[in-house]
């Protein structure tokens, strides 16, 4: 294996695995410790100058920043790639999110001291190179996000209130709240959205946990169709959903609500219905849980919407995106490139570099592909919401 792959791969368990699965189990220090003996193979294989030790409750720990690894000739150190992404502290209601430190209450606990964490940076500049002789020549590490920090800024919702929901197997709406950050009060997370050129904006997000994957349990499921492209000719045999309303609580209810006893239903049907309302049930479904999540941001931030910006697989579903935009009552907005979470990586790169010299440049290569604009008249929005919340309620608490 490449050193460069080993090196990084090491970082990632050290760091990233042990951190993201058993914060809660107290396996953080064990974990940590059977890591370490693959570190120290890997430093005796390739003779790596240099590594420094910590001690903690008598297990051995590398300390992250003395660590690097040598070339063939053995005569070059050189530093691997091992920065935390500033954009993925996110912790509401706590010095995480506003300090952009390391949380010293969470350190505590775990008994992890703070030498063996790796520098916190900005969202763009330049962290370091590859290896010498893995390219032609280096090639710099310089743009760090989330993926859906990163989607929010490729989606160049860059000011204030400016809104996007990515429609993959479930959804996450982001809003950017600015350089404040917006405690919620309707169970959403605030998080920061990204840092550069000395300034933080932060941001408010709901994740739906059933979005397109709706789609694949009609396909795999309910076998009603063979392909999920399908889904929006059958749903669109029918004029409306014929009073046939599908809560996709399958896992649970994710923002706003948060109730992991949830459990998936379908309401309202007769002998009239079919397998196009249950088809079109189950797309409107995406549209009202995404229709919650706003809700709750609207209320936390007091900030008027203008329109979502949306990009994702499930985006281009016409029929799935006119119901969304007459659901909310706002414009809904596709791009042309619906990539947008690698577009976002990518311009903070190009700013990091210098290729592009403000945010402003890049705000420019944004493009309007298709806007979808509210039909409905809100009376009828009215009452269609009232017995989505009907449909809610009865799927809440259903396991416990």
């Amino acid at each position: 294996m490449p050193r460069i792959i080993r090196s990084t791969f090491l970082f990632v368990w050290i760091v990233f695995f042990p951190a993201r699965l058993y914060p809660q189990t107290g396996q953080f220090i064990p974990q940590l410790a059977r890591l370490d003996t693959a570190v120290a193979d890997f430093i005796e294989e390739w003779g790596v100058p240099g590594a420094s030790v910590a001690v903690v409750k008598d297990e051995r720990l590398i300390y992250a920043r003395g660590f690097g690894y040598a070339d063939q000739e053995g005569d070059e150190l050189v530093e691997p790639y091992h920065l935390f992404r500033l954009a993925s502290v996110s912790k509401p209601i706590t010095s995480i999110a506003i300090m952009k430190l390391w949380d010293e209450d969470l350190l505590d606990l775990f008994n992890i001291p703070p030498s063996i964490l790796p520098e916190v940076k900005s969202s763009s500049e330049i962290y370091g190179e590859t290896a010498p002789g893995m390219f032609d020549s280096p090639i710099p590490i310089c743009g760090i996000a989330g993926d859906q920090q990163a989607a929010l800024f490729g989606q160049m919702c860059i000011s204030e209130g400016m809104i996007k929901n990515t429609y993959g197997t479930g959804c996450f709406i982001m809003m950017n709240t600015g350089e404040k950050p917006i405690f919620s009060k309707n169970n959403l997370l605030t998080t920061i959205g990204w840092v550069y050129d000395n300034k933080t904006i932060y941001a408010l997000e709901g994740s739906i946990f059933i979005g397109g994957a709706v789609v694949q349990w009609l396909r795999d499921g309910l076998k009603i169709i063979g392909d999920a492209k399908e889904v929006e000719k059958l749903a669109g045999t029918v004029e409306d959903n014929g009073g046939v309303y599908l809560v996709p609580a399958f896992t649970g209810l994710g923002a706003p609500y948060w109730d992991q006893y949830a459990r998936g239903t379908i309401v309202g049907i007769t002998r009239g219905t079919t397998d196009a309302h249950i088809a079109r049930a189950a797309l409107e479904s995406i549209a009202y849980q995404t229709k919650d999540v706003l809700d709750a941001m609207l209320a936390d931030s007091d900030i008027a919407a203008k329109q979502l910006r949306v990009d994702g697989g499930a985006s281009v579903n016409r029929l799935l995106m006119q119901f969304q935009s007459d659901i909310l009552g706002l414009p809904v907005i596709r791009p042309n490139i619906l990539e947008t979470t690698a577009m976002g990586a990518g311009f903070f790169a190009g700013l990091a570099t210098g290729f592009w010299k403000s945010i402003a440049d890049i705000n420019s290569l944004w493009q309007e592909d298709t806007a979808f604009h509210p039909n409905l008249d809100p009376v009828s929005v009215e009452g269609m919401l009232r017995d989505w919340n009907k449909a809610v309620d009865r799927s809440k608490s259903w396991s416990r």
